[in-house]
């Protein structure tokens, strides 16, 4: 198998970890070919100013963190910017006290871009846009390069800047995101680091207070609880107007947001996820995808979870049509089922080839010993209620690292005796994988 170094380290130790891996998931994804097919097409919705709501929903281990970061490395392919936060007791939708505003911050801190896949992008990105902008101005009002000591050539690129941000203005809140942006632009031109800190401090919603906003930036408002759903909206006008295709949002753990015990504040909550929804559908938003990643109870509890809240239970039922067979991918609610036992087997003869790779030997686990690991994993006494396939995959890596290792190790302890009787093709777990053995 061709990995690069670092993609196969990222994988190897994510999974090891328990997480899911941020590079290298392409050599890993088994099972999840047609929700990868209706990413890219959604996203290619995106792309043309559409903006799309999904959530995908399942039990613990079936993969919902997995497919937000398939979104995310399938979108830096397309050039989307990526943000994604999870929710906590002090990350919410709708919350006082800096609860909601946080979820803001913490998109905005984990804001990526394809050139800077694990956060903190939002500097970059604006860098990258001036310098864009600059070289568009000496290109077309013929300077020579870039001068800063030009009172001419600054002023070509402020009215080229404003041309811009000014189209945001018609947005709620686009006019202070336009100010700051100037103000940022200044400080960039002046080598002021910290102007340039201060603007960006409010442009992720880190101000508690206008009185200090004010003090830095001379700006009489500031991101907080009330007001950061708008600022999304402008962030993803803006990313699209600089030649970027759009903003993801990948929530995660809403499961926290089901457990909010005040039930006027959890409805609040799915107020705002009503209100998001609303403004995908109505067109009132452009260029943004976001994602929700939460368990069957968080959808479905008709006392607590999204179907308490009848607006969203009637937009949010899925397909009566849909089988486990013909499955609807197009609606907004996608049920994630864990990886079957082929597919298990098959990431498991993957993980074995990148281990192999990534440490320079040849692999030396046949797919007799791995039916066999497989099924010890799921004889387990409570495998079937407790197991997770991330279990397995931790499981089965320290065994490759084990038996790598210790080349002396009694392999018969991790994968018994795949040439005895019983584990022969007339048992279940060879008849299992059957289909897989020629591959």
């Amino acid at each position: 198998m061709k990995i690069k170094k670092r993609d196969s380290t990222a994988v190897l130790n994510s999974l090891s970890g328990g997480v899911v891996p941020s590079r290298g998931l392409h050599h890993i994804m088994v099972g999840r070919t047609d929700e990868a097919d209706q990413i890219l097409q959604d996203l290619e919705n995106t792309k043309k100013g559409s903006s799309i709501v999904k959530f995908f929903i399942g039990p613990f281990g079936s993969g919902k963190s997995f497919i937000q970061a398939l979104i995310q490395q399938i979108a830096f392919n397309e050039n989307f910017v990526v943000a994604k936060a999870d929710f906590s007791p002090e990350r919410r939708l709708y919350g006082s006290e800096g609860k909601a505003v946080a979820i803001y911050t913490e998109l905005m801190k984990n804001l990526a871009i394809a050139t800077k896949p694990d956060g903190s992008a939002l500097g970059t990105i604006l860098d990258k846009w001036i310098s864009s902008v600059q070289t568009r101005v000496v290109q077309e009002k013929e300077y020579g390069s870039v001068e800063f000591d030009n009172p001419g050539f600054v002023k070509d690129v402020e009215k080229e800047i404003t041309s811009i941000v000014s189209k945001m203005d018609d947005l709620t809140g686009g006019y202070d995101f336009s100010r700051i942006l100037t103000i940022y632009f200044r400080g960039f031109i002046e080598d002021n680091s910290e102007l340039q800190r201060s603007a960006l401090r409010w442009l992720r919603g880190e101000y508690a207070t206008k009185t200090e906003a004010r003090k830095d930036l001379g700006v009489r408002d500031i991101i907080g609880d009330n007001n950061y759903y708008d600022y999304i909206k402008v962030m993803a006008k803006f990313v699209s107007q600089i030649g970027y295709a759009g903003l993801v949002i990948n929530f995660d753990e809403a499961i926290n947001l089901y457990k909010i015990t005040h039930p006027q504040t959890r409805e609040k909550n799915y107020e705002t996820i009503l209100k998001v929804y609303n403004d995908a559908l109505q067109g009132n938003v452009e260029g943004l995808y976001i994602t929700f990643g939460g368990t069957h109870e968080f959808l479905e509890d008709e006392r607590k979870g999204l179907f308490s809240y009848g607006a969203l239970k009637r937009r949010l039922e899925s397909n009566k049509f849909e089988t486990n067979e013909h499955r609807d991918l197009s609606q907004p609610v996608i049920k994630l089922t864990p990886l079957n036992h082929n597919d298990t087997f098959l990431l498991l003869t993957k993980l074995t080839e990148i281990h192999a790779a990534h440490y320079g030997y040849e692999p030396n686990v046949t797919k007799d010993e791995i039916a066999s690991f497989l099924k010890a994993e799921y004889n387990r006494p409570g495998a079937e209620e407790n197991l997770t396939v991330g279990d397995i995959i931790r499981n089965y890596l320290g065994a490759l690292s084990i038996i790598h290792q210790h080349p002396d190790y009694n392999r018969e302890e991790i994968f018994g005796n795949p040439t005895s009787e019983e584990v022969q093709p007339a048992s279940k777990i060879s008849s299992r994988f059957a289909s897989l053995e020629d591959e």
